[in-house]
């Protein structure tokens, strides 16, 4: 790695330190600026590769001012920054840096962020370029995507935007928001789309294969290797890997993740040489992953590597303009698919279907209108089964009303699916199949909201 770099740095030994850190790696160091105006001097005259500068520095300016800045003028920055108080550091992040170096920090978290840092500024640039006009397949190429409110119009927006480019996508919302309609979206829009759509879920990869599941393996590689076998990398040569709920990955997963994306290469297990990998890669989670890496349970260095593209989906309740529209999709999917005749709802029930808090998100509309189909003898939907703590929205400020917090809502609605299937989780009709999870996910979930398996799902 080179490149020419600034330090901004008023304490003189840690910018001496960073300096001979950076330049035994092969960066230049232009200089060393301890304010803000002489900084900006020689930006003018030099135009470095990246900045590093701190937050606090001496004068009336700060590094986020000089942020600001750097920012209007296309200049890659990383923050130097020792424990801020929350203002501070929101402050910061709205510059939109290309990370944060905390003190104090090693050489290796300076030589990681640094290569990020790089990394991050060439997808940028890539976006930033004019593409070709957009090809749009036929209709039927495309995934259902029903809708049209403002929130779902904005993330379409983002969609068109990434598709044609290769840059990395991260697809962030609750559980059941469709975020893997959105992945094939972006795939079906792109030059890739001829290609394989390779999904991966990440949590329910068994932990005693999971390196031959992701990179495969050669014949007599281990016991039972009976034959050569591709893994999902391989598989989506050329096209598109998705891999979902990649929040759950093991720390040691996460590792050889990041090794892939790095080298866009894997090794099968037994192989004697790396295969090259020519792949886009979406990824999605319904965790935050700023909060898992704050914790140590998610790597900073694949976290940057996978955000490069956010797309923020939001709850069905933010979509209220779309729940009949989706409901009336999923009537019309599942009255074909039973031989019914029903063809819509009752007032009264599109009055509860729109009053609705929707903890379970879109799977849960889905899963509900399939049962009213099912159950239905004419041709309307009379009656729904809701959960009772959820039928209607209590009305801003009303007497004796309690918001939940979303976890609480969706503790509720697991419990609800749980009571629904006798306690069984896993099997046809279990829990986890009427959530859409797998089956390990679904304990985690339990596990981190407290809900113990007992008698009060026998009810």
């Amino acid at each position: 790695m080179s490149g020419k770099v600034l330090i901004v740095e008023d304490q003189f030994i840690e910018a001496n330190h960073i300096q001979m850190v950076l330049e035994k790696a092969g960066y230049t160091v232009i200089a060393i600026a301890h304010d803000v105006r002489s900084a900006l001097e020689i930006v003018d005259k030099q135009l470095p590769d990246l900045v590093l500068l701190d937050i606090y520095l001496k004068g009336n300016l700060t590094g986020i001012d000089l942020a600001r800045v750097l920012r209007k003028r296309n200049i890659a920055f990383v923050y130097l920054s020792a424990n801020s108080s929350r203002e501070i550091l929101d402050a910061a992040k709205s510059t939109q840096p290309y990370g944060f170096l905390v003190k104090p920090f090693r050489e290796k978290d300076i030589l990681v962020t640094l290569d990020i840092a790089h990394y991050l500024h060439q997808q940028k640039a890539e976006l930033s370029k004019p593409q070709p006009p957009l090809k749009i397949p036929a209709h039927s190429e495309l995934p259902a995507i029903v809708g049209n409110s403002p929130g779902l119009m904005e993330v379409m927006e983002k969609v068109r935007i990434a598709a044609p480019s290769d840059v990395s996508v991260l697809i962030l919302g609750e559980s059941g928001t469709g975020k893997e309609k959105i992945a094939e979206s972006i795939h079906n829009l792109s030059e890739r789309r001829r290609q394989p759509f390779v999904r991966v879920n990440c949590a329910a990869l068994p932990a005693a294969l999971i390196e031959s599941e992701l990179f495969g393996h050669e014949k007599g590689a281990f016991t039972g290797a009976s034959e050569r076998r591709a893994g999902k990398f391989e598989l989506a040569q050329k096209g598109t890997i998705f891999l979902d709920e990649i929040g759950e990955l093991s720390l040691s997963m996460q590792v050889k993740f990041l090794h892939v994306l790095q080298e866009k290469q894997i090794d099968r297990i037994g192989g004697k040489s790396p295969i090259g990998l020519d792949i886009r890669i979406i990824a999605a989670t319904n965790r935050n992953l700023e909060k898992e890496v704050a914790e140590g349970r998610f790597r900073l260095d694949l976290y940057y590597r996978l955000n490069v593209f956010p797309i923020m989906l939001p709850p069905l309740r933010e979509r209220k303009d779309d729940i009949m529209p989706l409901a009336v999709h999923f009537v019309q999917q599942f009255a074909a698919q039973f031989g019914k005749t029903v063809s819509g709802f009752s007032p009264s029930v599109s009055r509860e279907l729109m009053g609705y808090h929707w903890p379970g998100n879109i799977r849960e509309l889905q899963h509900l209108v399939e049962r009213s189909v099912l159950m239905s003898s004419g041709d309307t939907i009379t009656n729904v089964d809701l959960l009772n703590d959820h039928k209607r929205e209590a009305p801003a400020g009303e007497a004796g009303s309690k918001v939940k917090s979303m976890e609480e809502m969706e503790r509720d609605y697991i419990i609800q699916i749980l009571q629904q299937c006798n306690g069984r989780i896993s099997g046809a009709g279990g829990a986890a199949e009427l959530l859409g999870l797998n089956v390990s996910t679904l304990n985690s979930r339990m596990k981190k909201l407290g809900i113990v398996k007992g008698p009060r799902f026998f009810a």
